[in-house]
Formats: C-alpha cells, sequence, structure tokens
C-alpha cells in the first residue's frame, strides 16, 4: 500500500509563498496570530503554508492592481470544496487536510471579523472524518530504564578517555540530560515547555514550577523528588563549569556554550538514550508526556486534574488517554484470561 504524504513537499509553493507575502489582508492575519493569540512561529508558518497551498490551486485570484494582494473576496462555498476534493485526492492524510481548511477557515473568520468580508466560504465546509491513533506510551519500568541512561551513556563514551575536560563536560551533559528527562515526565511537559524554563519558574521548597504552554497560557506543574534531586545535581555540575551560578535567573537547561538548550539538542540526545536503552526507535521526547498522563490515570487521578497538569484546552484532547489505559486493559485480558 502507498505511503501516504504528510507535507507539501512534492508540491513547489514558491511563487504562490511570495505573492503572499505581500498580501496586506495576510499580513495582518499573521499579526494578530503572532500578537493577540500568541502563536507560535511554527503555527504561524503553517497557516501561511496553507494558504499558499490555496492560491496556487486557484491562481486567478491574484489582483492586477498595482496594490497587490488578493482577490479574497471572490472565493466562494463552491472554491472551497474543490480545495478539500483536491487535497483529498492528492494522497494528503485526512488530518493533513483537516488542518489546511482549519486554516482557511480561521483565516476567512478573520477577515469577517475586521469587516473585510461578509460571509466564510470554509464556514460548512466539513472535516474528514480521521480515526484517532492512540498514542504511544512507556510502561513504568521502561521509564525508569531510560531515565538512567544518560548516566550510562556518557560513562561508555569516556570510559577510555584520559581528559579531564572531556569527563567534566561528559559528566555535566549527563546531569543535565537527566534532569530535564526527569522534569518533563515529572510534570508532563512538552519537550519547548521544558527547554523555556527559567530558574525564577521553579519553587525548590514547594516543588511546584511555572510552565508557559501553547499560548503563552500557564500552569503549575509538580516536581517529584526525582526530579528535585536530579535538578539540584545537575545546578552544582553547571556552576563547575561556569556556566552559571546554582540560583542564577534566566535559561534552566544550558548547552556548553552556556545558551539556552534548544528542543533540537534535547530530540538528537534523547535518540542515543533510546538506543542505548533497547527501546523503540520512534519513541520521542513527547511519550514521556503520554506516558506521564497514562501513569496518572493509571494510578486513580480525575481526568480533570490530568488535563490541567497536561494544559489541554478541551477534557476531550485528554480523554484519548483513558482509551490508553483501556487498551492496555483489554491486552492483558485476552493474554490472561482463560478463555478470552
Amino acid at each position: 500500500m502507498p505511503q501516504k504524504k504528510d507535507t507539501d513537499a512534492e508540491i513547489d509553493l514558491t511563487r504562490a509563498r511570495i505573492a503572499l507575502a505581500e498580501d496586506p489582508r495576510m499580513v495582518k492575519f499573521l499579526s494578530y496570530l503572532r500578537n493577540e493569540r500568541q502563536h507560535a512561529e511554527n503555527t504561524l508558518k503553517n497557516y501561511f503554508q496553507d494558504a499558499a497551498h490555496f492560491i496556487e490551486l486557484n491562481p486567478e485570484l491574484a489582483s492586477d492592481s498595482q496594490s497587490g494582494g488578493f482577490l479574497w473576496e471572490q472565493v466562494d462555498e463552491h472554491m472551497a470544496r474543490k480545495f478539500a476534493i483536491q487535497l483529498s485526492g492528492t494522497g494528503l492524510q485526512r488530518s493533513s487536510v483537516n488542518r489546511k481548511l482549519c486554516s482557511l477557515r480561521a483565516f476567512f473568520r478573520f477577515l469577517m471579523r475586521e469587516q473585510l468580508l461578509q460571509s466564510n466560504p470554509f464556514h460548512l465546509v466539513r472535516s474528514l472524518k480521521t480515526g484517532r491513533k492512540l498514542p504511544m506510551v512507556l510502561s513504568v519500568d521502561q521509564v525508569g530504564i531510560l531515565l538512567d541512561m544518560p548516566k550510562k551513556y556518557w560513562d561508555r563514551q569516556t570510559e577510555n578517555s584520559n581528559s579531564a575536560e572531556a569527563t567534566a563536560n561528559a559528566v555535566f551533559a549527563s546531569t543535565r540530560d537527566a534532569a530535564i528527562l526527569e522534569v518533563i515526565y515529572s510534570g508532563g511537559l512538552r519537550i519547548s515547555e521544558a527547554t523555556n524554563l527559567n530558574f525564577e519558574d521553579l519553587d525548590f521548597l514547594s516543588g511546584i514550577f511555572k510552565v508557559r504552554g501553547k499560548g503563552n497560557r500557564e500552569r503549575l506543574c509538580m516536581l517529584g523528588k526525582p526530579a528535585l534531586a536530579a535538578l539540584k545535581k545537575y545546578l552544582e555540575e553547571r556552576e563547575k563549569l561556569g556556566l552559571g551560578t546554582r540560583r542564577e535567573k534566566g535559561a534552566l537547561f544550558r548547552n556548553q556554550s552556556g545558551g539556552r538548550l534548544t528542543p533540537r539538542s534535547v530530540e538528537r540526545a534523547f535518540k542515543n538514550y533510546v538506543l542505548e536503552a533497547g527501546l523503540s526507535a520512534d519513541c520521542t521526547p513527547h511519550k514521556l508526556r503520554h506516558s506521564f498522563a497514562t501513569h496518572l490515570l493509571a494510578a486513580g487521578a480525575d481526568l480533570r486534574s490530568v488535563q490541567e497538569m497536561l494544559g489541554h484546552a478541551s477534557l476531550s484532547t485528554t480523554q484519548i488517554y483513558t482509551h490508553v489505559d483501556i487498551g492496555r486493559l483489554i491486552e492483558v485480558y485476552s493474554k490472561a484470561h482463560p478463555k478470552a
């Protein structure tokens, strides 16, 4: 069966993007998303890319006036439905088609809000039905093994080294990575939320820390004892290398140059630890967040509390983790019950 495409990689949108970047209404929309809705730059990029895809398939919308811009008022429901059909025929995953429809729906809703248009042609275009995938989760034992991997990995990397500097750098990397993995699992964080943490966001006495999530929404998360211990050890090593005092404000997790650690750096290191632990190669740091939620619910936490800790705007988003737990229960039943 051919693999469904999930990107615009095979479509050249260069010309459409260049033209769209000069469209005054698109510029205003992106400014609204950035400044008022406080969306992340990646989200803005997706909105822009999706609108460019629409323009590429509807070149007749280009204006012939000197003012530039596109003839958005000429877009009708027929064009909107045609766009949905065209996307479905390209082999894109249904979730990707729905994202593009959602982007255009939001853009035209904004134009109505600004009284630049009187109707939203995408309003009645329904999203495609999608089967909801259950997120991959690790067992409690697997999480424990993974959290021990930074030290084992870096010990192995330097076991034949006679360089004091290399050993010190390895100790720093192992304690830092152990700490960030503990914090991600302890608080159920997204990787970007963890790398954006500042020292002043943490209260070591109460074991509570402040997280800025999607839409710049703030929430409070908990630091378990293992996470607190790992953080204290990391801060000691950071101070030894002169990358900041133990109580210095600013970026909590830093690279060996003293700058803020990036999500990409965490992902690269995480792959090494996954291989070291013998876990599935498609395991990502986000799986720790999934595992955090599943383990809490399995231990008896109520759904609303887990929603708050994860920073989900909708309870329905959190409910998927109840299905994960039920799925595991069915799997165990099928294997163990004599008449299953």
